[in-house]
């Protein structure tokens, strides 16, 4: 399964947007505050060690149950420890996927979010690198 790792600029901008301080409701309609909190830079909102993040784009519906969907961006910061219970990238023989690092019985596993996907159980002959953590999904509607 091919990945498609992006890389940021080597000087990117710096955009900044308006962040209402009033919240959207999902359920039933509220008065909508009409003034701006603050400005927010999506990078400073998604990218907290700038040199140890990178983004990649998912591939295949093995993490639909984690909020993973097909050609989503994944934004991985190389800085955090991959601890039981995060979902991390990782090459295994060369191959980069995304799945949940957990522990079961002593053995690491690579756990998917999706029922129809096999987990994969880390063995010696098995070549992993942990390229790092899954910090966001940038998910279009």
């Amino acid at each position: 399964m091919p990945t498609t790792v992006l890389s940021a600029a080597p000087d990117p901008k710096t955009v900044t947007l308006p962040l209402f301080s009033g919240k959207v409701s999902a359920g039933f309609p509220s008065p909508a505050d009409d003034y701006v909190e603050k400005t927010l830079d999506l990078n400073e909102l998604l990218v907290q060690k700038p040199a140890a993040t990178f983004f990649v784009r998912a591939q295949g519906e093995s993490m639909l149950g984690a909020g993973i969907h097909p050609n989503d961006i994944l934004v991985v910061d190389r800085s955090l420890e991959p601890v039981p219970g995060r979902i991390v990238i990782c090459a295994l023989n060369g191959e980069l996927v995304v799945k949940r690092l957990k522990r079961r019985g002593g053995q690491w596993v690579l756990g998917s979010e999706n029922p129809a996907y096999k987990n994969i159980v880390l063995r010696e002959e098995i070549d992993t690198v942990i390229w790092g953590v899954v910090t966001n999904v940038i998910h279009p509607l």
